[in-house]
This record gives C-alpha cells, structure tokens and sequence, in this order.
C-alpha cells in the first residue's frame, strides 16, 4: 500500500506535505491549548460557576457511577452519557436546548425537564449545580 500523497505529488512534494500536516498538526495542539482557556472563561461567564470546585462536587454526588467525566478520577461509569464534550451538544438531557439555564435545571431537578428520567436528583444545590456546569462546559 503506497502513501497517498506519494502517488499525486510524488517523492519530494509529498515530503513537503506530511511536514506541513504535521506543523499544522502541532499548531492545532497550541491552538487547542489556548482555546481551553478561553473555554472555561466563557463557561464561567455562561454559569456563574466555578469549574475548579466541580470535580469534587462530582465525586460527592456521584456523578461517576453513571457518567464518564474527563478529569475526575474514578467517574468512569457506562450506564449513562460519557459528559465530555458537553458544550458542543444541541440537547441537555436529549430535552431541552443546551443552555446554561437548562443544564443548571437538569443537574438539579432532571425529572422537572424530563419526568421519569433515570437521571436522579441528588440535592445538589442550585450554586453547586452552576459550578458542575461550568465544568462540564469548559472540559
């Protein structure tokens, strides 16, 4: 099996190619690594929330038993949606549009936006639920 690039461009262009994959490759990873940044600062904009309280407000309500959750040890569970990647969703739940009002309202009382969901209420708090998702929207 022959490269691509190889057969379009032949030895040298191809060459000059894979080099130019691999820069922009790289840049995406700096890019990626300032956009987390810019990430949580829209979240805690959004929120209201302080995302560094969250990974143990997350293991304190249990979040991991159902979700995987990037960044929280342990929370590794499959019974429910992995949360990583949360913001890029258009649903909360699979219900309500993905705003911060709505996932704030599903971390408190999901059964308030989808009556009989498995997803239990687990008394977190309304200033708890904010800083959960400005977690889940900045990771």
């Amino acid at each position: 099996m022959r490269f691509f690039a190889a057969d379009r461009l032949g030895g040298a262009a191809a060459a000059l190619a894979i080099a130019a994959a691999l820069a922009a490759a790289a840049g995406f990873a700096v890019m990626k690594a300032s956009d987390a940044a810019k990430r949580e600062r829209v979240a805690v904009a959004v929120t209201g929330g302080d995302p560094a309280r969250a990974p143990a407000l997350l293991r304190r309500y249990g979040c991991g038993g159902c979700h995987t959750i990037p960044g929280v040890p342990g929370a590794d569970g499959q019974a429910a949606a992995p949360l990583a990647g949360l913001a890029a969703r258009v649903y909360v739940g699979g219900v309500a549009p993905n705003t911060a009002e709505n996932l704030i309202r599903w971390i408190v009382a999901p059964q308030s936006l989808s009556p009989g969901t498995a997803m239990p209420a687990t008394g977190i708090s309304e200033s708890e639920a904010r800083d959960v998702a400005a977690y889940l929207y900045a990771n």
